[in-house]
């Protein structure tokens, strides 16, 4: 089975239009390799991108908002690691 990713969006700031492009930009790159991408709606600034449960980004931990490009590489080297992502393999 593929893997399922999840944002966790804080309505309260309104991120969703920010959760909803990093999940365009995932599902473009990913699109073979994701069963699905889902937006989950929370609370109190949260921030996080999970797969399989497992969480892969959090802004709370970073203490900012993840990147698209670092995104695709967290996720890569966790679903397909033969993945070339073109220019967001570059430095």
């Amino acid at each position: 089975m593929k893997p399922r990713l999840r944002i966790r969006y804080c309505t309260q700031c309104r991120w969703l239009l920010r959760a909803a492009w990093l999940a365009q930009e995932l599902l473009t790159t990913f699109d073979q390799e994701l069963e699905e991408v889902a937006l989950a709606p929370g609370a109190g600034g949260v921030f996080e991108v999970s797969v399989d449960g497992e969480i892969l980004f959090s802004r709370a931990d970073a203490g900012r908002f993840p990147e698209s490009k670092e995104l695709k590489q967290l996720l890569r080297d966790r679903i397909a690691p033969d993945k070339s992502l073109g220019h967001s393999d570059r430095s």
